[in-house]
């Protein structure tokens, strides 16, 4: 059992879907616009706030979302701080 699904339970079929969307998003920017910051950024911050804040309360500074090109790689980073069990 990972630590992420201690915290927000067995939700495969969210998973799922929300695993399609990320490829789709990822998928749509390979095949364009070659931007340096994609566009999308800010409203999958917001997204991923939202979902997570259903579990856990988390503040919009504790999640942090970057995006990197090197030349034939692409990473998506993703911060989350959660705060201490108990709190």
């Amino acid at each position: 059992m990972s630590l992420l699904s201690l915290f927000l339970g067995e939700k495969k079929k969210t998973a799922s879907v929300a695993k399609e969307r990320l490829q789709i998003i990822l998928a749509h920017e390979r095949s364009g616009r070659g931007a340096s910051q994609p566009d999308y950024l800010p409203a999958l911050q917001r997204e991923l706030l939202a979902v997570i804040s259903k579990y856990v309360h988390i503040d919009s500074s504790d999640l942090k979302v970057n995006f990197e090109r090197q030349e034939n790689l692409e990473v998506l980073e993703v911060k989350i701080e959660l705060p201490e069990p108990g709190k």
